[in-house]
């Protein structure tokens, strides 16, 4: 079984113990990315949020041969308990697959996809995607470590995920 990993954030530059045929390619599908999750160590992480234009986001192979492996190392990898449903996206090709990622995973003649489909959090609330006014607040409200975390994660995501939020972001100086 062909499995790749989707990526558009820490996953590209730290993929711990997900392990990667390859190296991340940037020719991957267009879904829409915004920095919405206030992640654990306070950075403003990425997540899919389907109010926002889409951005081509990177994909890489995995070394996994089964489904359930592929699933179990990235829900370790991104400390996603193992009782909770949600937290890893899984889509499986077969002969009727149609729409965006059907088609492209079936171009790449993938048999399976999987990305962290963590929801956007603010104020400790899952779902709750925060404004680009809350998301500047929060940015400019962190000092110390949490700062410099923070801007290490905006530094490394991929330029090629270039978001409505992030535009505003640069122009606090950061990234």
């Amino acid at each position: 079984m062909k499995i790749a990993c989707l990526g558009w954030g820490s996953l590209i530059w730290n993929p711990e113990e997900l392990i990667l045929a390859s190296e991340w390619q940037a020719d991957g599908p267009l879904l829409p990315i915004e920095f919405s999750r206030v992640g654990d160590g306070g950075e403003l992480a990425t997540a899919i949020c389907l109010n926002v234009p889409p951005c081509q986001v990177l994909w890489a192979p995995l070394v996994f041969q089964q489904l359930d492996e592929a699933v179990a190392a990235l829900r370790r990898r991104e400390k996603i308990p193992f009782d909770r449903k949600d937290g890893v996206g899984v889509f499986t090709i077969n002969s009727l697959t149609v729409g965006v990622l059907g088609k492209w995973a079936a171009d790449r003649q993938l048999d399976a996809v999987i990305w962290t489909a963590l929801p956007p959090r603010f104020e400790g609330v899952e779902g709750l995607i925060p404004s680009l006014d809350d998301v500047l607040s929060y940015l400019i409200s962190l000092d110390g470590p949490t700062l410099e975390h923070a801007k290490f994660y905006m530094e490394n995501v991929p330029e090629q995920i270039e978001t409505p939020y992030r535009k505003e972001i640069r122009k606090l100086g950061w990234d």
